[in-house]
């Protein structure tokens, strides 16, 4: 008899629980980004609430938590309600570089979310404002080389210094790091003469690379992007160099299994229309779309891979 009752309260539990994902989403859903407006993560993150909302007949609101490094942001979907209900587009910054700068996180990039999929990945490039001296890698290196500690570059998150640091470490040059809150305030910076050169994520800069306000001059990718096809690959001058980046979809750790399958499914559905095809690869964005435990394990695959490169670099978290 208790053996019955057992699977009894078992099978109405399951009951319960499909019912709640069916049900999944009865109310608004909060995307948060961890930067301003108008940079890559927010770009993304609205184009896929747009879709989401059309598709469940729920509005789906962003909010833009801008700060630390996307700190902030993270923290507060990790804390927030394992419901479905509050979800995080991050990237390769905010999951896997913090871990490695930050000596205390207040979040854990593996623990304390559930990956739902990543959207895409992209590689940043490496501008320079156009009254810098140099039409190619080649000859910024030089006028680097020849001037020494005299020209500063912006980073808009803890990724894009990384990548910075990493040309640096790789051509021996000395260029002073000027931190900024999000990518379109490094290349406003940039635009502006503030700083002379950044790497960041194209979504933000393909415009401003086509009306001139900002030289190209490599993608940090091994080969060249489909986006910027006249671009080369920093790699062709630096060899061995290649880094690129991903943005993502989590829910907090906890989330209902069920719910977290039914995020997966949207979110990879959406990254596979065409429109959504077409704008990502108009930003420079490859289109991506893959399991939760693929995506774990992509996290956990480059902590491994930056930690040596924070390091040697000498990097610390400001």
């Amino acid at each position: 008899m208790k053996t019955a009752k057992l699977l009894m309260f078992a099978v109405l539990c399951a009951a319960a629980a499909g019912a709640w994902a069916q049900a999944y989403p009865s109310k608004p859903i909060h995307i948060i980004v961890g930067f301003p407006p108008g940079g890559g993560n927010d770009i993304i993150a609205r184009l896929i609430g747009a879709k989401m909302q059309d598709s469940w007949g729920q509005s789906v609101v962003i909010d833009n938590k801008p700060g630390a490094n996307s700190i902030i942001a993270a923290e507060f979907v990790a804390k927030s309600a394992p419901d479905g209900y509050t979800l995080l587009v991050n990237a390769t910054g905010g999951m896997s570089v913090n871990p490695v700068i930050y000596s205390k996180l207040p979040y854990d990039s593996l623990r304390d979310f559930v990956p739902i999929s990543m959207v895409g990945s992209f590689p940043l490039v490496l501008v320079v404002n156009p009254s810098v001296p140099a039409n190619s890698v080649r000859e910024l290196v030089a006028y680097l080389k020849a001037n020494p500690g005299k020209l500063n570059y912006s980073s808009g998150s803890t990724a894009f210094q990384v990548a910075s640091e990493m040309f640096k470490q790789m051509t021996g040059t000395d260029i002073k790091h000027i931190p900024y809150k999000g990518s379109v305030q490094s290349i406003s910076a940039v635009m502006a003469g503030d700083v002379q050169m950044t790497i960041v994520d194209t979504p933000p800069l393909v415009p401003q690379i086509k009306s001139g306000r900002v030289r190209a001059l490599a993608v940090t990718s091994a080969k060249r992007s489909a986006s910027l096809p006249d671009v080369p690959a920093l790699a062709e001058t630096v060899p061995g160099y290649e880094m690129a980046l991903w943005i993502g979809v989590f829910a907090p750790a906890g989330t209902p299994q069920d719910v977290a399958a039914k995020l997966n499914a949207e979110v990879v559905r959406i990254v596979n229309l065409p429109d959504i095809r077409e704008k990502l690869a108009g930003m420079g964005v490859e289109p991506l779309g893959n399991t939760s435990e693929q995506m774990a394990e992509w996290i956990r695959r480059e902590i491994v891979r930056y930690g040596p490169v924070v390091k040697a670099a000498g990097i610390k978290a400001e």
